[in-house]
């Protein structure tokens, strides 16, 4: 690319609430150049990003700037943010919140004009080159298929397709490998290896160290909101981080909780479901699916991308409901009960959860909906709802942002609140859809922890994911998702 965009920032910093996300920042990106940027739940990178790309302004504080150039001279913020293209997880999860249910093309085609919907029809020369950009993704097939009805990775890929339209010199993605399964994750590396060679230069945040693209030279390390290290990019350096915290995982709190009364034997499966097919949006995403849990089993779900995996979970907890002829049977909740009866007996973490919580909560009432399985609280907390919900925030290493709301925290912050929601009204059942997802590797090896000591506790779980290195040990049995069919393999839990 000629006469690349180069960014500059001096003393910089974000203040989010009462929080300093980012705090005299001094950085300089050079046209062309390409980053992994690294650092714990909370360290600032999603706020870097967005700062970067003009999504968020320096907070005043007198010594602040932020220069945008190009061949040595500078440029203003419009036309700079024209040059750059982001894609994190609050942009998929804003199609969710606000309804924007269009079909591919139209969402790819929005990038051309860089709006979040489109204000005229689009001509037949734009019409054209979606189509050059969908094909170059391998996603002419879904190109009429509509947003929502895809699933996490399928929407990650839509919104590559969405930011290389518009050609940028920047690309700034914020833990995008997240949810892509292997063939995915080997087509996003297609299309970046194609870029690369034509100069494009991005700055990819990241946990692991397979999450950052090939052909990435130069390593940018945040800390408390501040520069921790910044040089030449070493991958075990990135990698050593997720062996540190597993070599820490032994000496990880355990959380006080109390064993439940012991079941009698030989009682009834805890779900059954009996020739199942599910649909979601009227497009077919599983069918005649016949499958129980039983006491002390514990289940892996995998599958590709647009497998199923989220809608089977859905199912389970009962957002999602059989066609008809398919049953689902839910032991001590008898047919036509309502189903919140049944979701206070479950914790819930997913993808879809997040989205949801954009509600003006705090983060300790967040975690108190979870002993009411609603979104936010119709009452005010009662004095046992807050004990719980501070007991789980301290135990999850939140407490100090109990009194901000969701949208203040990190992602992966975010992600471990939803886990204390989920724990907190000590579920039987556990559903969790990539539940380590956006967390750094100690809070991945301690959540795993935590999970074990659920399991210890006779707490059934069944954990949707594409990393096997994610699953806790104790896993049981594992379901296989692919062409709408579901079937058990064969599973060893790691020691």
């Amino acid at each position: 690319m000629s006469e690349g965009l180069g960014i500059s920032l001096h003393a910089a910093s974000v203040k989010r609430g009462s929080r300093w996300a980012l705090r005299d920042l001094s950085l300089d990106l050079a046209p062309g150049s390409r980053w992994a940027l690294i650092g714990e739940n909370g360290s600032g990178k999603t706020q870097l990003l967005k700062l970067l790309c003009a999504d968020v302004w320096p907070t005043p504080t007198g010594r602040e700037q932020r220069i945008y150039h190009c061949a040595g001279a500078p440029i203003d913020v419009i036309e700079a943010k024209s040059r750059i293209a982001y894609i994190g997880a609050e942009r998929q999860d804003k199609y969710a919140r606000y309804g924007w249910n269009f079909a591919v093309r139209d969402v790819v085609a929005t990038g051309l004009y860089r709006s979040d919907i489109l204000l005229q029809p689009v001509g037949a020369q734009d019409q054209a080159r979606v189509a050059t950009v969908l094909r170059a993704c391998g996603l002419i097939r879904l190109s009429a298929r509509r947003f929502l009805t895809l699933s996490y990775g399928q929407q990650r890929l839509v919104l590559l397709a969405r930011a290389l339209i518009q050609e940028p010199d920047w690309l700034l993605l914020d833990e995008f490998y997240n949810g892509l399964d292997l063939q995915y994750r080997a087509r996003v590396d297609r299309i970046l290896g194609t870029l690369r060679k034509r100069g494009q230069a991005w700055i990819a945040a990241a946990h692991r160290a397979e999450d950052v693209p090939r052909g990435t030279g130069r390593l940018l390390e945040l800390a408390h909101g501040r520069v921790r290290f910044v040089g030449r990019l070493r991958r075990a350096v990135v990698a050593g981080l997720d062996h540190k915290a597993r070599a820490r995982r032994s000496g990880l709190p355990r959380p006080a909780m109390q064993p439940p009364n012991a079941r009698p034997p030989l009682i009834p499966p805890l779900l059954r479901l009996a020739k199942v097919d599910l649909f979601v949006e009227y497009h077919p995403v599983l069918r005649d699916l016949n499958w129980e849990l039983r006491d002390r089993e514990h289940w892996a779900v995998f599958g590709a991308n647009g497998s199923g995996k989220s809608s089977f979970l859905r199912l389970l907890y009962g957002d999602l409901a059989p066609a008809l002829g398919g049953t689902i049977e839910r032991r001590e909740h008898a047919r036509g009960a309502p189903i919140d009866e049944w979701k206070r007996r479950v914790g819930l973490v997913s993808p879809q959860l997040q989205t949801d919580y954009d509600v003006n909560v705090s983060v300790m009432e967040l975690v108190a909906s979870g002993r009411h399985a609603s979104i936010g609280l119709a009452l005010p907390a009662t004095r046992q709802d807050e004990r719980a919900a501070l007991r789980w925030l301290k135990f999850v290493g939140l407490s100090r942002y109990s009194l901000q709301r969701p949208r203040e925290l990190s992602y992966g912050e975010l992600r471990r609140a939803l886990l204390a929601r989920a724990l907190v009204a000590d579920p039987e059942l556990l559903l969790l859809d990539e539940p380590l997802t956006g967390l750094d590797p100690e809070q991945r090896a301690f959540m795993r922890q935590v999970m074990e000591d659920l399991m210890a506790r006779r707490r059934t779980l069944i954990m949707a994911v594409h990393h096997a290195d994610d699953l806790p040990r104790g896993i049981t049995h594992a379901l296989h998702l692919h062409k709408r069919r579901a079937s058990a393999i064969n599973y060893q839990s790691g020691t």
